[in-house]
């Protein structure tokens, strides 16, 4: 079976992106990327023509992890039926049932450490991340919406943005109290608090 490198290129990223969630970009050097992951400095090299382009990888990489999540959440809401609020609830449920298996081995978002480094900002490393939060907001917004119907007490667009806002929050309590459990803790609350506003 010909070897085309997939799986080094694969273990660097998943080595790199524990350490950036845990130490941040600029702490994480290439070095240790090296020793987590078990591979050459050529290896990398072969793969990513610098650091920051590392970085460029492992957003690509959790982007596109987490607009599949976010689709997954709107397939389970689509199935809870025909009925606006039912479908807005059960998009809250699905991340709320699946919390334990988000936390498992993290405590952190890569988001959130990308975006504290003002040069990986800068360099427009995190222009995919602001588009991902929109798509959160779009999507989940057209589920409220729906859910609302004629409403005008509710600001749609800051009730979605709220999920990420809960995500981020989450990730952090979890972490300052080493507690992975504030996840679903967390999502229970905000999914009780949206069926308040709809119901």
């Amino acid at each position: 079976m010909p070897r085309d490198g997939t799986a080094t290129r694969d273990r660097i990223l998943t080595a790199a992106r524990r350490l950036v969630i845990d130490n941040g970009f600029r702490a994480t050097t290439v070095e240790a990327v090296l020793a987590a992951s078990g591979t050459s400095k050529g290896a990398f090299f072969h793969h990513f023509a610098s650091k920051r382009d590392l970085a460029d990888a492992l957003v690509t990489q959790y982007v596109a992890d987490d607009l599949a999540m976010l689709e997954a959440g709107m397939t389970a809401a689509f199935e809870a039926g025909a009925d606006p609020t039912s479908r807005a609830i059960a998009f809250l449920r699905y991340y709320e049932d699946l919390a334990d298996e988000i936390m498992a081995g993290t405590t952190g978002c890569l988001y959130t450490s990308v975006l504290a480094e003002m040069e990986l900002v800068d360099a427009a490393t995190s222009d995919p991340i602001t588009k991902a939060v929109v798509v959160w907001r779009e999507r989940y917004a057209e589920l409220l919406a729906a859910a609302l119907g004629d409403r005008t007490d509710v600001d749609v667009d800051a009730l979605s943005d709220h999920v990420f806002v809960t995500f981020e929050g989450a990730y952090l309590l979890a972490r300052s109290t080493g507690d992975p459990g504030e996840m679903r803790r967390q999502l229970a609350v905000l999914r009780r608090l949206v069926e308040a506003v709809l119901r």
